[in-house]
């Protein structure tokens, strides 16, 4: 029983050592802000909830000398995008004209800049074993 019980104890601690180490760090540099006011919000997601739900982290970064920097933590092997706006006047939403262009700046992981939204294909990332850092361009 004693042996048992000492066989457990050391598999319980290795299997939490090992699900602590799959987490990794996310650092996010949007690295052309056209002005220092307002944020930047941030949103990690996968591609079940890439823009259109509940981000799996969300970030709001202050902008300093048109950079702005956030960090997404204990995130586990996966597959995801990032996407990022400028929300320059404080109202915790990307505004449109009337047709439906955006009136602030955006970008997405990978920096794939087409027509209309990003696309979870093209900003997608692998997460495996070691922190990622990222640049992102508006």
């Amino acid at each position: 029983m004693k042996f048992l019980s000492t066989f457990l104890l050391v598999l319980l601690t290795l299997t939490n050592t090992t699900a602590q180490e799959s987490k990794q760090k996310i650092t996010v540099t949007v690295v052309n802000v056209n002005s220092n006011q307002g944020t930047v919000k941030f949103a990690l997601s996968d591609k079940k909830n890439f823009l259109t739900g509940e981000p799996i982290q969300a970030k709001e970064g202050k902008i300093e000398n048109g950079k702005s920097v956030v960090v997404f933590e204990n995130v586990p092997a996966g597959e995801y995008a990032i996407a990022c706006y400028h929300d320059k006047n404080s109202n915790n939403r990307m505004d449109f004209q009337p047709g439906g262009m955006p009136m602030e700046d955006y970008g997405a992981s990978n920096n794939v800049m087409n027509f209309g939204p990003p696309r979870y294909e093209d900003a997608k990332f692998i997460i495996t074993n070691k922190d990622v850092s990222l640049d992102i361009k508006f």
